[in-house]
C-alpha cells in the first residue's frame, strides 16, 4: 500500500509542478482575456483566480494533446457566464424620465462628453472606450470578439473555447464586429 500512495504523491507532484508551469506561463494572457470579460481590474482577477483553480481542480482530465490555453479559455468562459447567471438584473431607466427625491422630481442631468479639453483626454480615454463598447456587446459576442481580435485564436480554437461549431463563431464574430463597430463609431475619428 506505501508503494502506491508513493508513486499517486510523485504523479501529484509532477502535475503540480507542471500545472504551476502553465500558470505562470498563461496568466498574464488569461488576465487580459478576463479584463476584456469582465471590464475591471478587479473582477478580472476574481476571474482569472477562479479559473485558474478549476482547472487545477479538473486537471486530471485536461488532456495534453490539446493546447492549455484553449482548455483554460473554455474554463473561463464558463466562470464569466456562472457569474453573469448570478448577477442581479440591472434596472434600465431611461435618461428622459425625471428622478423623484424627497424634494420632488428631479430632471437627470448628463454631461456632455464633447465639452472640455477632449483631445488631450481622448488620447488617454480609447482604452476605456473600447472597453465600454465590448461591455455592451451579448456576452456570446463578447468572448468571441475578445478571443479572436484581442487574443488572435482560430475559428477552431474559439469554438473548442465556447464550445460551439465553427458556423456559430463566424456569425458571432462578424455580428460581435458590426455591434462593436457601431458603438464606436462616434469615436471613429478619435481611434485612428
Amino acid at each position: 500500500m506505501e508503494l502506491v500512495d508513493t508513486v499517486i504523491e510523485g504523479a501529484q507532484d509532477k502535475d503540480r509542478r507542471e500545472f504551476d508551469r502553465l500558470v505562470e506561463r498563461y496568466h498574464k494572457q488569461a488576465y487580459n482575456v478576463a479584463y476584456r470579460m469582465a471590464g475591471n481590474h478587479a473582477d478580472a482577477e476574481d476571474l482569472t483566480q477562479e479559473a485558474f483553480i478549476r482547472a487545477f481542480r479538473f486537471f486530471g482530465q485536461y488532456r495534453r494533446e490539446l493546447p492549455f490555453d484553449s482548455w483554460l479559455y473554455k474554463i473561463m468562459s464558463n466562470v464569466f457566464i456562472d457569474r453573469l447567471r448570478r448577477k442581479p438584473k440591472a434596472k434600465i431607466r431611461s435618461l428622459d424620465q425625471p428622478i423623484q427625491t424627497s424634494e420632488g422630481e428631479v430632471e437627470f442631468d448628463v454631461a456632455d462628453p464633447t465639452s472640455g479639453p477632449e483631445d488631450a483626454v481622448l488620447a488617454m480615454e480609447v482604452d476605456s472606450r473600447i472597453q465600454a463598447a465590448l461591455d455592451k456587446l451579448p456576452e456570446a459576442f463578447r468572448m468571441t470578439v475578445i478571443y479572436a481580435d484581442i487574443e488572435g485564436l482560430s475559428y477552431e480554437e474559439i469554438a473548442e473555447a465556447t464550445n460551439t461549431n465553427i458556423g456559430t463563431v463566424r456569425s458571432r464574430l462578424h455580428r460581435g464586429r458590426r455591434l462593436l463597430r457601431d458603438k464606436l463609431k462616434k469615436y471613429e475619428h478619435q481611434l485612428i
